[in-house]
């Protein structure tokens, strides 16, 4: 029942690309199959490149071919070569790098010995597909999530407030924080030669608060709606804003997704035993791919490129490495929020041209910025309950009321985080903006 609800929350979006996630699923099941079947290294090696060249080929197609011809048509034509490279029309699917991570990681981690290949088509289909985190993660791993399909799972009413709750907060983020915060950020880095420098800086911003609300927000109503039918995923997100360095930003920010680069790219590379310039290569190629996973675009690449190097410079100096307190604790947390957002520049402009011109916006064009007075009332509102309930989870205060024992204030919690919703909400807002990786 779940892998047929699984498929059919997918063909909404578009039927026919349905055929595209089960396309995946047979070439990681089958390749699973072989290289357990095998025992010589050879075939088992090649059973397991033919599942990375076949999955990373349909991504690349869909994903990264008409950014490629652009460029390289582009490059040709300045060394007088007017080649027309014919680009596809083919819309991108939906989650297809979540997806498409997920069974790969199946794959190494079966040529690893890590995790048995599931003999079980329907079993391991449902691993690949499972709707709370098919379009947008947590990505997870096969030894945390496919042992959990062989398990009937009875209905428990304390699990499924517990999700509930997670379900409740992930819309409240997205719906009140996220689309709110994407009224005013949209309507400046869509119109960057219509504004002035002082609303670059509201926007570049309001922008961390906007992808944090909508990305974990998703990630919340994802683990909340799997825990109510009795499903652990993995956590992906824990408060990164409140990180001081980047090191520990990276250790906070979509986890799913950094812990799937460093088993799976980093640590293959050589990791940290290697020499130290090794290992800044390292890093930069994780970083460099994390940025073209994101997107075909060059404000992705030049994104992910400019964390690899502020990781380099930070294992360069030590930082990050111990704890800090009092004023060195503000400072650190105050540099590390400040690149982060200065990086989400080149993240949400449309060209890195508008990203350069929004930078320089910032330090040499300062005015008072074009703002809605309504949107703000309800955005401070929302800020105040979100640095609320960071602030005590992070500092773990006794304060206990989304999660109280006792059921009449959990209750109103939900009730009350309902009607803010509701009343502050934007109910008709855009799709989640990582649906479009």
């Amino acid at each position: 029942m779940l892998l047929l609800a699984s498929y059919y929350f997918y063909m909404n979006w578009e039927p026919t690309y349905a055929l595209l996630l089960l396309t995946s699923t047979l070439i990681t099941y089958l390749a699973a199959l072989g290289i357990e079947y095998f025992r010589t290294v050879r075939y088992r090696k090649l059973c397991l490149v033919s599942s990375l060249v076949l999955n990373l080929s349909i991504l690349f197609l869909f994903k990264y071919y008409n950014f490629l011809a652009q460029n390289v048509e582009a490059l040709l034509c300045r060394g007088g070569l007017g080649i027309d490279i014919p680009e596809l029309q083919l819309l991108l699917p939906v989650g297809i790098s979540f997806y498409t991570f997920q069974a790969l990681g199946y794959s190494i981690d079966v040529y690893r010995g890590t995790t048995k290949a599931e003999h079980n088509f329907a079993t391991y289909a449902l691993f690949v597909s499972f709707f709370p985190q098919l379009v947008a993660g947590p990505i997870e791993r096969s030894n945390n999530l496919l042992p959990q399909f062989k398990h009937k799972h009875a209905f428990d009413y304390n699990e499924a407030m517990i999700g509930l709750r997670m379900m409740v907060w992930g819309y409240f983020l997205k719906l009140v924080l996220a689309d709110r915060c994407g009224i005013y950020v949209d309507s400046i880095f869509n119109n960057i030669d219509k504004h002035n420098g002082g609303s670059f800086l509201l926007a570049s911003l309001l922008f961390p608060f906007q992808i944090y609300g909508d990305f974990a927000g998703y990630s919340l109503i994802a683990i909340g709606a799997a825990r109510i039918m009795g499903f652990r995923l993995m956590e992906n997100f824990r408060r990164p804003y409140f990180a001081c360095s980047i090191g520990e930003f990276w250790h906070r920010w979509h986890i799913s997704l950094s812990t799937w680069f460093k088993d799976y790219v980093y640590i293959p590379l050589g990791g940290n035993r290697v020499p130290r310039l090794r290992q800044y290569f390292n890093l930069l190629v994780t970083f460099i791919v994390s940025g073209i996973w994101h997107g075909a675009n060059w404000t992705f690449l030049c994104w992910g490129s400019l964390h690899g190097v502020l990781l380099c410079i930070e294992k360069a100096f030590g930082i990050g490495r111990q704890e800090y307190t009092g004023l060195r604790l503000v400072w650190h947390w105050a540099m590390t929020f400040t690149l982060v957002c200065l990086a989400w520049i080149l993240f949400r402009a449309n060209t890195l041209q508008d990203a350069v011109i929004v930078i320089s916006g910032i330090f040499t064009k300062l005015g008072m910025p074009h703002a809605d007075t309504k949107t703000f009332m309800a955005l401070f509102l929302g800020f105040i309950i979100l640095v609320a309930k960071e602030t005590s989870d992070e500092y773990k205060w006794k304060v206990r009321v989304s999660d109280s024992i006792h059921w009449i204030l959990e209750h109103v919690y939900v009730a009350f985080m309902i009607a803010l919703i509701i009343l502050f909400g934007i109910l008709g807002g855009d799709q989640f903006i990582y649906f479009q990786f």
